[in-house]
Parts: structure tokens; sequence; C-alpha cells
């Protein structure tokens, strides 16, 4: 945890001049029409379909898991570099950009990112979710202008998925920020890991009483319930550049 997680969630994005934002909660709902256990049970199909290459007992865990990225996380961890892992994330980004299509829009998202584009604020995308599908979203809604290159997902090795900081890493590296002078907004304890190992001031966004102890038992200080809370900080800001 940075001192800055102490502080009020305005004066963290007030204080910020790159915001980095988780992908799947913060700007939309991914699987919004598309649901994750679903994707997950397609997973799991197609992991069924390659034994003997998965072991049985590594298919036993997956059993009632609805969490894709924990199925790609494990069989990262028990088969490392294998093809079989490979195949299994092609798979999953394959999902992710269907998902895309139906994805639901985070109330007030939309807005924040054009006032803070506006504003001359550097904006990255640091997720778990494939690269790709973000760029899909982003073209979808006419976002794509605000983030440039500046989107950083899911790499072929399963192991830099967050809490590992590499996608945040990666973002600031491409936008010339300081951790210090950055803002990380997640909706997860892992994205919160991930900035507190960077030392990045972290913003926790919670829709739910659940979402929210987690990230405060994490150790997140500064969470809200709706991104539209963080629009009017904004206001009366210096119009600035976008993003290249």
């Amino acid at each position: 945890m940075t001192d800055s997680d102490a502080a009020e969630p305005q004066a963290l994005l007030a204080a910020a001049t790159c915001v980095l934002f988780d992908f799947d909660g913060p700007m939309c709902g991914l699987f919004h029409g598309h649901p994750a256990a679903g994707v997950a049970a397609e997973l799991r199909a197609w992991a069924a379909r390659a034994v003997p290459r998965v072991p049985a007992d590594l298919m036993a865990t997956w059993r009632s898991v609805d969490d894709p990225h924990a199925i790609l996380s494990e069989a990262a961890r028990r088969l490392p570099g294998s093809d079989l892992v490979g195949e299994l994330e092609e798979l999953l980004t394959s999902q992710e950009s269907t998902a895309t299509e139906t994805a639901a829009a985070t109330q007030g998202a939309d807005q924040l990112i054009r006032r803070l584009s506006a504003a001359g604020i550097r904006l990255a995308v640091t997720t778990n979710n494939s690269a790709s599908a973000v760029s899909l979203y982003l073209a979808r809604v006419g976002l794509t202008e605000f983030f440039g290159k500046h989107v950083h997902g899911r790499m072929r090795d399963p192991r830099l998925l967050k809490p590992n900081p590499h996608c945040l890493i990666r973002a600031l590296e491409t936008t010339g920020s300081t951790a210090t002078e950055s803002l990380m907004i997640g909706d997860s304890v892992a994205d919160y890991e991930a900035a507190a190992q960077l030392k990045v001031p972290f913003l926790g966004y919670a829709r739910s009483p659940r979402k929210r102890d987690l990230l405060s038992k994490a150790g997140a200080k500064a969470i809200v319930a709706s991104m539209s809370e963080l629009v009017p900080v904004l206001d009366g800001a210096e119009p600035g550049l976008r993003v290249e």
C-alpha cells in the first residue's frame, strides 16, 4: 500500500497525470451477454477433448471453476510453456473477442475517459484480458483514439497475469510515466496487488459490498461504487492533447 491509497478517491484522480484502467469492470462488463461461466465451460470442454495431454487431476480441479482466467492460470502453473497452454490461451482470446460484441459499458466510464483525455491525462489499459479483445471493444464504442497504442493485455505466458505487475510496467514505459504520478483503477485484489508492487496509487471500483470488502481486506483504502462519481473531479480542467 502507498501513502496515496489513504487519500479520497477524487483527490487521487486529481493528482494523477496518467491513469491505468483495468478493462473488465471499470470500463465494461465484458461477459455481460456472453457469461464467464459459459466461457469456462468451453475451456473445460476443449481440455476434455485434449486428454491425455491434460492430466486427469487437473481436469478434476476445474470441474466447478467458473472463472476462465483461473483455468488458464492453473494450466500455466502446472504445464508451463506447453503448447496446450498456448492453445488454451488462444481459445480464451477468441471467446473474449466474441464477448466484446455484447459487452456492456460501465456507467460513467465513457464520460470519464473522454474528460481525462481532454484534460491532457495520459491513458492506458492494463488488463488480464486479451489486448486484441480490448481493441475490438474500444473500436465498437468509439474510444480507440483515447488509448492509442497503450493497450496492454494478456501475454502468451499466463504467469504474467496480474497480480504480476508486468502489464503495468509496460504501460508506464509506453506512456513515459512514473509510478507515483500515475493511478491504477481496478476492481480486483489482483489489480491492487499489482499496483502495490510498483507503488502505483490505487483506486478501487466495487459495485457490490462483497467486492468492496475484498478490496478493503487486501489493503485498498480508496474505493468507489460508480465511475460516475469521478467525473465531477474534472469540471473546469484545462483541455489537453490526446495520446498518439
